[in-house]
């Protein structure tokens, strides 16, 4: 045995230098075909190809003569023939999450597009013979259709052209591909009239033609379902409708099937009919009703999605059969439910294998369960936007797996759970918008070490770590609006370096803000300190996106902002000096949207360098200290809110404002700007909601093209010098006469934060000016006081039934009261005092049952006050300096309605026609003129003698006057 061994050893040895003799010639031979793999005619039709494409980037460029296809980008080739197999050439790209920086969405754009192939798809394709995959998804070839040569690809399994811009008709030879598996058209902007090509791809396994226009194609139903091979389909939003004629289909593989963001309003039943069903997505559809109780025919169904549909009732029985249901999303649906019902029926069918729940926006109700914390695989819990109550249970803490657990905006109560601090695996955790109560502590998040998402803002929690605690996470999104934190500025928060999203406005803290928080080394996206008592002065704003330090104690001057800033909220604070830095001087790299620094001490023109925010949509400048005219290049925005309201401003409006065609606010009230009102305001802004121009020095008539204005809901003129009568026109402000016209003046900053920002505005209604913010949008109201209106008042004002306020007063008005006036039933607040109304007032205003401000003093009205619910409970102040009669005034009424001391008069008058006080007045007269004057006048001796004696006393009034200044 022993000499056995040592013989195969000697013959090793003896044989090793002819084994590497050997392996190098085997190297060399495979080396040499390695550089020989490239067929000259394969690579010929790649440049044919690569001539035709156009390449912004250059991507390309190792697609050169001489050179070895087999090494150029996109391009595999087999390790044995050398042929060409596959050819990959997707934009590179991969997609930001969809809660990235904005920053980062734009350099994915940016870079993408100029990234993208384009131009056209030549034949010289057709000489790859042994082409298995081809991939040109995610380019730009926005001019051309789908080759109809990709037909004659007869080798192909891969063909993916998804979102790469093509355009029309789906080649009906791509039913040639009779090896093809997988084929996805998604994304394109492809109208097909028929789907019957896809019965030819005998080998077909996956089929994505979302975003085609399927409305023609009324067989994608019977050629889809009863495919033979098919086992993943997408057809989401394809304009897909209810078919009238159901096909019933008896089909056993496993599917899934994407019906998403179509048109459906009910479930199709063939879908019941896919009995291996695993996973259907109906999402985003128009489904109506209950939800079809057939979920016993589709028993191996993992995943169920039929999430933003309008579904209401509750959720059947047989749903709860789905024994190996994984996935559940219900989410914005109307399902009226308890959850206790809910949870404890999926614990009789899934309890171990549940992994996702998302019930959020629906109607549910009643309390969380014990039960709850028995799904031991529960990783996404999603209940926000119910009416969900109760304390959160303690079992939360039992679910192990669970990363996302989101109950924000609900009516939960108690306190923060101590056994969320046994959650290893949480990631986000949002109670935002409840009505937690109670001290939250450390412990709370002792074991949270994956937290990046902590989110409760606007429940009544109080946090008081100690001042050396260190988190045990990094967060991403930190949002404690209304906690209580303070009043030391939290200083736990310098320890997160991840930190990209914080909210902890209202929060208690009057501290001077810590320089360390704008300089962490984590960029910062969104940025909200609002509401508390911080002070200090500010430099620079490190913050991408939004910045919100509104109502707060801040002086200085402006602060530099980030380039890409796109919403900058400064109001309520103490910040002063001009504006020219940050609007003149600012490196731009993107559009500020928001610009809101109202209540400050800033002074000052407003600099003349707007042209670079174009995107600026929102600019709110009042209650400060600014002078001058209106720069001429604001007008060159596309604004649609411009609020200038109580600065110092002066000077006719530019000319150029007529460009700014999206306004729907314009608010110049509480300055001195003159001129006449400019009739450009109707004819160019079109879209206008609000215009105020109140307290200022307009002068001259309202211009007829005002009454273009159709979307007009808020009209005041007041304080100003306009005369003229008031247009008969106004009757064309649709918006004042049309019902269903609320709106709700709000702009939602962006999808990181719940934050709304309200338009709001100064109006006098109810005798007294008020500011009206998050209820704006049920106001219409006109107010054309203290001008010098003449004229009488339009009756064509009636036909304004939805206006539910009117001033008219302080103007020269003269007639009788229009009786239509009383059509107005909304009306809430009606004046015209201190005009030269006559007349009664009319009947027809005990209608207005919802008046709670009525004044008519100081007109010439008569008679007997309507009778109503409404115009007797006025004080008499109301009624005051006229001659009216009846409740709520003490005068009272004749039998014809009329007050009792004008009858008196006229009963008088009646019964003697002449008034002997108004006779001796006039005898006295004459006697004493003609008894004293007419002698001066008439006899020279007593005009002398008279002259005489004025003459004496004269002169010893002045010896007297003389003798007492000595």
């Amino acid at each position: 045995m022993v000499g056995t061994i040592a013989t195969m050893k000697s013959v090793t040895i003896t044989l090793f230098p002819f084994l590497l003799v050997i392996l190098a010639i085997c190297f060399s031979f495979c080396d040499a075909n390695f550089n020989m793999l490239c067929i000259e005619s394969e690579k010929n039709a790649l440049l044919k190809f690569k001539n035709d494409l156009v390449d912004p980037s250059n991507r390309l460029s190792s697609w050169v003569e001489g050179g070895d296809c087999c090494k150029w980008l996109g391009v595999v080739c087999h390790n044995s023939t050398g042929h060409i197999n596959q050819l990959h050439l997707a934009a590179p790209l991969s997609v930001p999450h969809f809660d990235a920086p904005v920053a980062e969405w734009e350099v994915y754009h940016r870079s993408k597009n100029n990234s993208l192939l384009g131009g056209k798809i030549n034949p010289s394709l057709l000489e790859l013979k042994h082409l298995s995959s081809l991939d040109l998804s995610n380019n730009n070839f926005s001019s051309i259709q789908i080759p109809k040569f990709f037909g004659l690809l007869e080798s192909l399994t891969y063909l993916n052209l998804s979102q790469a811009r093509f355009q029309g008709a789906i080649p009906h030879n791509l039913g040639n591909l009779s090896k093809l598996q997988y084929l996805d058209l998604g994304g394109n902007d492809l109208k097909p009239k028929s789907l019957q090509w896809v019965s030819g791809l005998s080998s077909l396994q996956y089929l994505d033609l979302s975003y085609a226009d399927l409305r023609k194609a009324t067989d994608w139903l019977l050629v889809t379902f009863e495919h033979p091979s098919l086992l993943e389909l997408h057809l989401s939003a394809c304009s897909l409708e209810d078919d009238p004629s159901p096909i019933s289909v008896n089909f056993t593989k496993s599917l899934v099937v994407d019906l998403s963001e179509n048109n459906f309003s009910s479930v199709p039943m063939s879908i019941f009919g896919l009995h291996d069903l695993v996973s259907i997505d109906l999402s985003g559809n128009s489904l109506k009703g209950p939800i079809p109780d057939y979920f016993t025919n589709i028993s191996f169904l993992e995943v169920l999605d039929l999430s933003g549909n309008s579904l209401n009732s509750s959720t059947p029985n047989s749903l709860f059969s789905l024994s190996h249901l994984q996935f559940l999303n219900l989410s914005s649906n109307e399902i009226d439910q308890d959850i206790s019902q809910i949870l404890l029926s999926l614990s009789r069918c899934c309890l171990d294998c549940l992994e996702s729940l998302d019930m959020a926006h629906n109607h549910l109700f009643g309390h969380l369960i014990d039960q709850l914390g028995h799904f031991k695989n529960l990783a996404h819990l999603s209940l926000s936007g119910n009416n969900i109550s109760g304390p959160i249970p303690l079992s939360i803490g039992e679910l192990s797996s669970l990363k996302l657990f989101n109950v924000s905006e609900n009516q939960l109560n108690g306190t923060f759970p101590l056994c969320f601090g046994q959650l290893k695996s949480l990631e986000t955790l949002d109670l935002g918008c409840n009505q937690l109560e109670g001290v939250v502590s450390e412990t709370h998040f002792s074991n949270l070490t994956r937290l990046t998402t902590l989110a409760a803002s606007q429940n009544r929690l109080r946090f008081e770590p100690n001042s050396s605690w260190i988190p045990p996470f990094q967060c991403r999104i930190i949002k404690l609006g209304q906690w209580h934190l303070g009043p030391k500025f939290p200083r736990w928060l310098k320890f997160q370096k991840n930190l990209s999203v914080l909210d902890i406005s209202d929060a208690g803290i009057s501290d001077i803000l810590p320089t360390w928080l704008l300089n962490l080394s984590t960029q910062f996206e969104y940025v909200n300190l609002s509401c508390n008592q911080l002070t200090g002065g500010i430099s620079y704003l490190n913050v991408t996106e939004i910045v919100d330090l509104s109502s707060n104690r801040f002086t200085g001057p402006m602060p530099r902002v980030f380039p890409t800033l796109q919403f900058l909220i400064l109001s309520n604070n103490s910040f002063s000096g001009p504006l020219f830095e940050l609007v003149c001087n600012s490196l731009r790299k993107g559009p500020i949207r928001i610009l809101a620094i109202e209540t400050n001490l800033l002074s000052g023109e407003i600099p003349d360098c707007w042209d670079h925010w174009r995107g600026l949509g929102y600019l709110n400048l009042e209650n400060n200290k600014l002078t001058g005219k209106i720069p001429p290049s604001l007008g060159h925005l596309d604004l649609s809110v411009l609020n200038l309201r109580s600065n110092g401003m002066f000077g006719e409006l530019p000319s150029t404002l007529q460009q700014s065609t999206r306004l729907i606010m314009l608010d110049l009230s509480d300055n001195r700007f003159s001129g006449s009102v400019p009739a450009w305001i109707g004819d160019r802004l079109s879209k206008l909601e609000i215009l105020s121009l109140r307290s200022n020095n307009f002068d001259g008539h309202i211009p007829q093209k005002i009454c273009q204005l159709q979307s007009l809901r808020i009209l005041d003129l007041g304080h100003n010098n306009i005369s003229g009568a008031i247009p008969k026109c106004f009757s064309n402000f649709s918006a004042m006469t049309n019902k269903g016209n609320q709106h709700c003046y709000m702009f939602q900053w962006s999808s990181i934060s719940s934050n709304f920002l309200y338009l709001s505005a100064l109006l006098v209604m109810k005798g007294r000016e008020d500011e009206y913010g998050a209820t704006l949008g049920l106001v219409t109201s006109m107010c054309l006081s203290t001008n010098r209106l003449i004229g009488e008042v339009p009756k064509e004002l009636g036909s304004l039934v939805e206006l539910r306020s009117l001033n008219l007063s302080g103007n020269l008005l003269v007639g009788n009261i229009p009786d239509e006036i009383g059509n107005m039933k909304l009306m809430e607040s009606l004046d015209l005092s201190r005009n030269q109304l006559n007349g009664e007032i009319p009947p027809s205003f005990s209608k207005l049952n919802f008046l709670n401000h009525f004044n008519v003093s100081y007109n010439n009205l008569i008679g007997q006050i309507p009778t109503s619910t409404q115009l007797q409970s006025f004080e008499s102040l109301s009624y005051v300096g006229n001659h009216l009669c009846g409740p709520p005034l003490t005068k009272n009424c004749t039998s014809k309605g009329v007050s009792t001391d004008v009858a008196k008069n006229g009963s008088n008058s009646e019964g003697s026609k002449v008034n002997w006080l108004y006779v001796s007045i006039v005898l006295g007269f004459v006697m004493g003129f003609w008894g004293v004057v007419a002698p001066l006048f008439f006899i020279k001796s007593w005009r002398h003698a008279y002259y005489r004696k004025l003459d004496h006393v004269g002169r010893q009034l002045y010896v007297f006057w003389s003798t007492m200044g000595i």
